[in-house]
């Protein structure tokens, strides 16, 4: 007996728009009223505002001049209220707050054609995201980032998560955000290392696929570590670009194969951010998963030794720190783990994104552990030399 089945196949088109401005809640700035009025069909649109703790704290303003810019528009905007959540990795961990999103979209009756605003780090803006995507099997986010890390990679992309069991981004979706809107006012009262973290994955970016850009960077290595807004604009319009880019264009959106050239550098970044108790920021660690990687990849005879300085000396001109925070055995073998557990992450393959030159990825799907601990031991060795 033969059997049956019914094989159908489909496609569907996602668009999203990245803007760039200034003042966003300013009520003479009137993007935001026009996304709004670019959606709605005819009655005005609810808007849910969560806002990351941080955010509020350096802006304390910006609850009300959110609500006076929708009482100017309420033809276009109907504001529903507002939720503040505190920031950093922590909220991703805390499936509480996942359910305090969620129970502010239903009590605010937030359907599908309304829309959910987070203002925040790359971490609110994941988890909000994660929340929108499972209300109503999805409702409409905007994301308004607000630092360099977020502004230039994170909200940048169509992932949304939480971590979970012990692992960063255990749970999560794909799910595109209706736009993106990035306000270069709100880099202004980022902490130091925020700002700098957020060039590391820049220089992410740059090493796997653009060495014009990483030339670029190595240029304004100084400007950039002493907070030059206008270098700063060039390197997250051109790095959200590049992204946005790689999305569309790279065969694999939903990342459903094992090759993921935009977490170069992570499985360390993973691993150190968990060993940390995710004191370290996102971007910290993937500046030393990327300096771990590219040290590697110099003992395996991938990239020569000058290369590996050049990028190294780059890192260290903006300020980022690539030591890496291992000390004892027990530690080096935790931070090892990472290598394993990020092949069950990528669905039972190992691949891991390395580098042949700058500008030129390399995946391999092997990782020798012994030159690999030896590769923190190089790198720890030279962090010193350089502090002496």
């Amino acid at each position: 007996m033969h059997s049956k089945f019914i094989e159908q196949s489909f496609a569907v088109p996602y668009a999203y728009k990245l803007h760039f401005t200034q003042r966003l809640f300013s009520t003479d700035n009137t993007l935001f009223r026009d996304i709004f009025d670019e959606y709605k069909v005819n009655d005005t649109v609810k808007a849910l505002f969560v806002l990351d703790k941080g955010v509020h704290e350096y802006h304390p303003e910006l609850h009300k001049e959110i609500k006076d810019y929708c009482s100017k528009y309420p033809d276009t905007i109907q504001y529903t209220g507002s939720l503040i959540i505190a920031g950093g990795e922590q909220s991703k961990n805390d499936y509480g707050n996942v359910t305090s999103v969620l129970e502010k979209i239903n009590t605010n009756a937030i359907c599908r054609h309304s829309f959910v605003v987070v203002i925040g780090g790359g971490a609110v803006i994941d988890m909000v995201g994660y929340a929108a995507a499972i209300a109503h099997r999805g409702v409409k986010l905007i994301r308004v980032p607000t630092t360099v890390l977020s502004q230039n990679d994170s909200a940048v992309g169509v992932k949304n998560s939480i971590n979970s069991f012990g692992k960063k981004n255990f749970l999560g979706t794909f799910a595109p955000p209706y736009a993106i809107i990035n306000d270069s006012d709100f880099l202004k009262t980022l902490e130091h290392r925020d700002w700098i973290a957020g060039i590391a994955e820049a220089i992410k970016v740059a090493l796997i696929k653009d060495k014009k850009f990483f030339n670029y960077l190595e240029d304004k290595a100084e400007k950039l570590g002493n907070r030059d807004m206008a270098a700063m604009q060039d390197v997250i319009y051109k790095c959200a670009e590049m992204h946005m880019h790689h999305i569309a264009r790279g065969g694999d959106p939903f990342e459903s194969g094992s090759s993921r050239p935009l977490d170069f550098g992570h499985w360390a970044a993973h691993k150190l951010e968990q060993m940390s108790n995710y004191n370290l920021r996102h971007g910290e660690a993937v500046a030393k998963g990327i300096a771990l990687d590219v040290t590697y990849a110099r003992l395996m005879g991938l990239i020569s030794e000058d290369t590996q300085k050049r990028i190294l000396a780059v890192m260290r001109k903006i300020g980022l720190d690539v030591h890496i925070p291992v000390e004892t055995e027990k530690e080096i073998q935790e931070l090892l783990q990472g290598i394993e557990e990020f092949r069950e992450h990528l669905g039972g393959e190992l691949c891991i994104t390395l580098i042949s030159e700058i500008g030129k990825k390399l995946d391999v799907n092997k990782i020798d552990i012994e030159s690999m601990q030896h590769a923190i031991t190089v790198l720890n060795d030279s962090c010193k030399i350089k502090m002496d």
